[in-house]
């Protein structure tokens, strides 16, 4: 397999200017071919045999020297840029496999898809866990996993994708008579840009998906035509083109893991022991994600990244902690990341309460509440290894601190932390076990899971006792805000009272003092001094301030028992996940607990808003949190695997439909190779030698070792090549027009070794290329093209690719058609597995 880093060695040439070449739109290459066919209605007949044929759609006969500006952008500078747009943002060094290393790990990646759909999604009938997901999807009759819309759940006016039709508005379901029937069958009817389709219950359900925008807005660009499906055609091309780049990046991704080794943890007897000291009995998915956290540690040599997903208050901790002692008892540390100085010292409460045992096991916490001279007492011990166990906020990812030998990141709430903090967090994931909580995952990391490149254990099985949070909706009125404490109080228990920001805190304050005289009310915010707010939460946990007003800094993992009622204040404010999570503050005990969630008036919320609050209604059972997340990936998106970008091509075909390719994609991953072959054994037989011009010979150094070392770079990758050329034009300017074709030749030739093409050859008014591909990569690659010109002239016969002309052209015009064809062609690598 070829290796596309950016960072390869290139041949010296020394420079005389640094200027980098202009960046023009790959699109203005196909111009002046588009013209000209225009021009004189030229015709391609194409047919596919074993090579390559291609056509040229002009004429013109080339002039010796075209005389250019310097700085004038050219086909080989066009390629260049596209090549680094393409490639350049990946990783510098990729995974090199043979043959039999790519067949094991493609069906490692297969095999790894379905254990994720296994676990994360269930059965239908599954009831309370992961059965239903965004878009009302669930197992088909077949067993397979669908993301079909059930037509019945559908309202007036949602937007829907017919997989062979498009994108409409569903109108509704009635009653309707066929032409050859007297029976009446119920029909679902969509609205399209031309006109109202209707088709059978039985049928809709089966062709039908909910459209899901990865954005703010629901509503797409605009609805597809029944009367013409070509454009409905291309989107779904553009979804599938980069569902395509999608599935290599996760395969590698996956790889990469693969690639990583650690000797297994020991099976440890004194596990046993410490797992005793969980005073409750753990439910049958608490087991389930014990066993699977142990045998990642101690059965694999491939680092641990695994989610635990689990509503609040399920047991996610205790998962946390045996994994903690696992590796703390081996010899190494163990970091534990809390996205808020509150969580941290609750978990530093909790890990220091269960390893009090353990005098050998030292547990620091590192937060802004301690003193200048105690953050460096703490730096030191974890560098020297004195501190087995560090809780802290994002501190913890700082340079500062140096690990003395770190095997364990435990990561609460991930979706809490910012862009930066979550890449150092997945920089660890490279030589460290990792294990991210969460009620509510990050999309992303949803994503993931969900197409099985990331291991996850689903918690959803309540504690006994545990009931479900009575969830009420309203307008705000201070009434009712008074009448939910009251009851509260009356029955022995403690309140939070939550706003979005710290101005406005007050407000509460005031009218809850009068009328609540004698009740303990204190104020709770991030940017209070870390003493006083160290002692408020203190009170409160101990219950003697009643009613706490704050900000969503108590969002997550704050354990009160005797808080039971909730009150939510602008809540349109707070995201979903957000919402989820401070609902589950309350309703830790076996008392029933409320949460009030008041807007300020419903006509002044944006739809995303009412759908998030449409959302929380739909989920109030226990063990909800990871629909509501998938919920939530649907109304605002999920990032891109490698950084935080939403993914565009999405809104194509809406998010439902995307996520079936995916799969459908993911299950034929075999499909995606591409073998390449040896530059050397690449035949070129289109009988063209240019001549340099005696000027240009004089003006190079050594004229000879210039076409030699042209060669080398070309042998070597892509991208070796490519620094030449820009190399080569930096010292001497733009290269003659018989030089520009000297090149070409060594960039077709060269791509046609990473795409597999053995032989390129031209005959009369017919090129034809003789390549190893199937036809099923072939038809990505043509899928790919962003020419129409090229995308039509090429076809696929026995072990060739084939474009016939209708006129015969001057070789150098030839090159240059096979060598635009080549480009489009290798623009599809991304999209592809090389070996």
């Amino acid at each position: 397999m070829a290796s596309f880093s950016p960072n390869t060695p290139h041949l010296k040439l020394t420079s005389t200017s640094a200027a980098p070449p202009r960046l023009w739109g790959w699109t203005s290459l196909f111009t002046a071919h588009k013209q000209a066919k225009k021009k004189q209605s030229f015709q391609f007949k194409a047919v596919y045999t074993p090579g390559l044929s291609l056509s040229s759609p002009t004429s013109k006969k080339p002039t010796q020297r075209r005389e250019k500006n310097e700085n004038e952008t050219d086909d080989i500078s066009i390629l260049n840029e596209r090549i680094r747009r393409d490639f350049g943002k990946r990783e510098a060094t990729r995974p090199v496999m043979d043959s039999e290393e790519a067949d094991k790990y493609i069906q490692l990646v297969k095999e790894q898809q379905q254990k994720g759909l296994q676990k994360l999604k269930g059965k239908k009938s599954g009831g309370g866990g992961a059965g239903a997901g965004a878009g009302d999807s669930g197992y088909n009759g077949a067993g397979g996993f669908s993301y079909k819309v059930d037509p019945y759940s559908l309202r007036s006016g949602d937007y829907v994708v017919h997989k062979k039709v498009g994108i409409g508005k569903f109108v509704g379901i009635k009653f309707d008579v066929q032409k050859d029937s007297t029976v009446p069958i119920e029909y679902v009817f969509i609205e399209y840009a031309d006109g109202m389709a209707k088709l059978p219950v039985k049928q809709a359900s089966r062709m039908l998906y909910r459209y899901n925008l990865p954005n703010e807005t629901k509503r797409p660009r605009t609805l597809s035509k029944l009367s013409d499906t070509t454009a409905w055609e291309r989107r779904k091309t553009k979804g599938k083109v980069a569902i395509q780049k999608m599935v290599v990046d996760l395969m590698e991704l996956y790889l990469h893991r693969l690639k990583q080794k650690r000797p297994p943890y020991p099976k440890n007897p004194a596990i046993a022991e410490f797992a005793a000291q969980f005073p409750y009995e753990p439910t049958p998915d608490q087991k389930k994600a014990f066993i699977d956290v142990e045998r990642d540690l101690t059965e694999r040599e491939t680092p641990m990244d695994r989610l635990i997903c689990g509503d609040v208050g399920f047991g996610k901790t205790e998962v946390a902690l045996r994994a903690i002692f696992c590796v703390v008892s081996a010899g190494k540390q163990a970091m534990v990341l809390a996205p808020t100085i509150v969580l941290a010292k609750q978990h530093f409460d909790v890990v220091s309460e269960r390893f009090s045992m353990y005098p050998d096991i030292k547990v620091g916490l590192l937060s802004r509440f301690q003193s200048k001279a105690e953050k460096e007492e703490h730096l030191d011990m974890i560098k020297h290894g004195h501190l087995n166990i560090i809780v802290g906020t994002h501190s913890l990812l700082g340079s500062r601190v140096v690990y003395n030998n770190l095997g364990l990141l435990v990561v609460d709430e991930e979706q809490r932390f910012g862009v930066k903090q979550k890449e150092k967090i997945a920089s660890f994931k490279i030589s460290v076990d990792v294990l991210t909580l969460s009620a509510t995952p990050i999309p992303r990391t949803l994503y993931l899971a969900l197409t099985g490149f990331r291991d996850a254990s689903l918690i959803s099985t309540p504690p006994p006792e545990r009931l479900p949070i009575k969830t009420h909706l309203s307008a705000f009125s201070k009434e009712k805000v008074i009448s939910a404490i009251k009851y509260e109080l009356d029955r022995g228990g403690q309140v939070f009272y939550v706003l979005p920001r710290i101005k406005g805190l007050e407000e509460p304050m005031d009218f809850l003092q009068q009328a609540f005289p004698g009740v303990d009310i204190a104020i709770a915010h991030g940017q209070q001094y870390s003493r006083q707010l160290e002692e408020t939460m203190e009170k409160f946990a101990q219950g003697v301030i009643k009613i706490l007003i704050c900000t969503n800094i108590v969002e997550s993992g704050l354990d009160i028992q005797n808080a039971n009622t909730i009150i939510v204040q602008d809540v349109q404010q707070f995201g979903l996940a957000q919402l989820y999570q401070l609902r589950g503050r309350v309703g830790r005990a076996d008392k029933e607990a409320h949460a009030y969630l008041f807007y300020p008036d419903k006509s002044l919320l944006s739809d995303q808003a009412l759908e998030r609050l449409a959302a929380l209604e739909e989920c109030r059972e226990l063990g909800q949190g990871f629909q509501l997340a998938e919920k939530d990936m649907g109304i605002r998106g999920f990032g891109t695997i490698f950084g935080e970008q939403q993914t565009g091509d999405v809104g194509n075909v809406g998010v439902d439909l995307f996520f079936e390719m995916l799969f459908e994609s993911l299950s034929k991953v075999d499909e995606h190779c591409v073998i390449s072959v040896p530059y050397k054994s690449v035949q070129i037989d289109i009988n063209i030698n240019p001549r340099l011009p005696s000027e240009y010979i004089n003006h190079l150094e050594n004229p000879m070792e210039m076409v030699n070392e042209a060669e080398k770079a070309a042998e070597q990758d892509i991208w070796c090549l490519m620094q030449f050329t820009e190399s080569l034009r930096r010292q001497y300017g733009k290269e003659p027009y018989s030089m520009e074709i000297l090149l070409k030749k060594l960039y077709v030739r060269r791509m046609a070794a990473d795409i597999g093409i053995t032989k390129i050859y031209a005959s009369g008014k017919m090129v034809g290329m003789k390549t190893n591909m199937n036809k099923k990569v072939f038809k990505m690659m043509i899928d790919s093209m962003t020419s129409e010109v090229h995308r039509n002239s090429l076809t696929f016969e026995g072990d060739q690719i084939k474009a016939e002309l209708l006129l015969e052209l001057p070789r150098e015009q030839l090159l240059n058609w096979i060598f635009q064809c080549l480009a489009e062609l290798y623009a599809s690598l991304p999209a592809l597995i090389k070996y």
